[in-house]
């Protein structure tokens, strides 16, 4: 699954152009590297992504087959950092 689909469905941002934009910006890694919008993710890629004011971290535990509810989007990764970024 596409990064900028994976973020949006798992209400990680509000739109898939947000998550898109965010690659564009170099604000999104996937294992350390700078990701493209196109990027393929899998289970246990590491992710890293500088928007709203905060630094985060995640690991995907498993990837959805479909549109997820936003109560059920934690199950499908771990936060490992938050913090906010002071400018």
């Amino acid at each position: 699954m596409r990064i900028d689909l994976l973020m949006n469905k798992l209400c990680l941002v509000k739109t898939r152009s947000i998550a898109k934009k965010a690659c564009d910006n170099n604000a999104v890694r996937v294992n350390g590297k700078i990701a493209k919008a196109s990027l393929e993710i899998k289970p246990n890629d590491l992710i890293e992504y500088d928007l709203f004011g905060y630094k985060t971290e995640i690991s995907i535990t498993k990837l959805p087959e479909g549109n997820v509810a936003k109560k059920d989007a934690p199950e499908y990764y771990e936060i490992l950092k938050r913090e906010m970024v002071i400018v």
